[in-house]
């Protein structure tokens, strides 16, 4: 059973018992417990790193399991869509409106005398319960009877056994050391239209300054700004020092994109722009508005004139309409409890 197809009665209601257990699933437990406990369901997969660290998947359940190098559960990740719901107190914690959830945290937080910090996704952590909470898109049936992305998200959670950062588990699911990510204070500004800069693009050629094939100096260079953050890793075992390090991606706060590289001839140039929703410049496309817009109102712009000019229409990974042809990728980005578009632009043969 997909999660589209779970009912609320049908998703299990689990209980927390901070840095003990989150539902039927202890820390301590090896593999073939947990598999048990959910009931023998596994559908295999999951990847190991270089000390020895693995994240393993239960699809049906919705929830990924983190087990250290001796084979024994530190982590636990619950889904927004499909995963169990899960309680501490009378606080629901698992897909809800995120503005919400924190309130009612920070309330038990506070009755509790806990301290609360912000992760690096901008949301609730108390390290003395073991909980991390975290986002996703929201997706549900649309008016037209088929499953979409919503133009909301709801909130997910990481919890964590005894003395195991949130950073070190989410890192494994997450297969680069997310301390090289810009943390985010907690807040989800989105600049008005009238305030970004307008950029143009050029199809397998160009976005605003940036071309593709463009070395990292290059790209620093022609933004005039040094990357705020980068991601990258080694070719074996993730970020771990095994071989050579490379670049994946740079960060760059005041302009607002992230260049993307990969290295077919072992040295990295720009492949990919990704504009930052929430403060990137704006691009459009025939017209039509891409950055920073409301998700569903893109998608129907998107839409009609791909109907109006008997276009062609593909769906992306993340569920968005994109015409066929221009290299083009639509994703979202959190802006508080919704989101706006975030559009990449690639090069050929680029592998989003």
């Amino acid at each position: 059973m997909g999660w589209w197809d779970k009912k609320p009665e049908e998703r299990g209601r689990w209980v927390l018992d901070p840095l003990v257990a989150v539902g039927p699933l202890r820390f301590g437990m090896r593999h073939e417990e947990v598999k048990a406990a959910l009931g023998g369901k596994w559908n295999g997969g999951g990847q190991g790193t270089a000390d020895g660290w693995h994240w393993t998947p239960y699809d049906e359940d919705c929830v990924t399991a983190v087990y250290d190098q001796d084979g024994y559960l530190v982590g636990v990740q619950v889904a927004a869509m499909g995963g169990p719901f899960v309680r501490l107190d009378d606080v629901e914690l698992i897909s809800r409106v995120p503005s919400e959830a924190r309130a009612e945290i920070l309330g038990l937080a506070a009755r509790r005398g806990a301290e609360v910090t912000t992760n690096r996704g901008g949301d609730p952590q108390i390290a003395a319960w073991g909980l991390s909470m975290t986002t996703e898109q929201e997706w549900g049936w649309l008016p037209e009877g088929h499953v979409g992305r919503m133009d909301t998200v709801i909130t997910s959670a990481l919890f964590t056994a005894p003395g195991v950062a949130d950073d070190a588990a989410a890192s494994v699911i997450a297969g680069y050391d997310v301390r090289d990510l810009v943390a985010n204070p907690g807040s989800w500004p989105v600049t008005p239209d009238d305030e970004r800069p307008r950029w143009g693009w050029a199809p397998l050629e160009q976005v605003g300054p940036l071309r593709f094939g463009m070395s990292p100096h290059q790209v620093a260079a022609a933004l005039d700004e040094a990357p705020a953050g980068r991601t990258g890793a080694f070719p074996f075992w993730y970020w771990k020092e095994s071989g050579q390090w490379s670049l994946h991606t740079d960060h760059f706060e005041g302009a607002g994109v992230t260049a993307q590289y990969w290295a077919p001839d072992g040295i990295p140039q720009l492949g990919a722009v990704t504009v930052h929703g929430r403060t990137g410049p704006q691009l459009h496309y025939e017209g039509i508005p891409l950055v920073g817009i409301t998700p569903s109102v893109l998608e129907a712009a998107i839409i009609q004139h791909v109907e109006d000019h008997d276009l062609g229409l593909r769906f992306s990974p993340a569920g968005a309409a994109v015409p066929d042809g221009p290299h083009l990728y639509l994703d979202a980005t959190r802006a508080g409890d919704t989101s706006v578009s975030e559009p990449t632009f690639f090069t050929e043969d680029w592998h989003l």
